[in-house]
């Protein structure tokens, strides 16, 4: 999942440094991750993974850094597990 979460950010994030500088825990915002960007990102994540952020969970700590990332979709997925 961490491949692919990449992918997407490196397509929809419009960062400021390689996608291969960015570490899995690097902060998004501070390599340039914008607002508008994390919106098209959220997009790309929803379609590429079928699942769809719940109004709780989007927020800036969702879209921090890459592992944030995948927590948010894991937690998302066991949600729908448990409904």
């Amino acid at each position: 999942m961490i491949t692919a979460i990449r992918d997407l950010v490196a397509k929809f994030g419009k960062l400021s440094v390689s996608i291969d500088q960015v570490a899995d825990d690097a902060d998004l915002y501070a390599a340039g991750l914008t607002s508008f960007a994390s919106v098209q990102l959220m997009l790309g994540i929803e379609e590429a993974f079928d699942i769809e952020f719940p109004d709780n969970l989007l927020n800036c700590k969702s879209f921090a850094s890459i592992s944030a990332i995948a927590r948010t979709v894991d937690l998302i997925r066991d949600s729908r597990k448990v409904a």
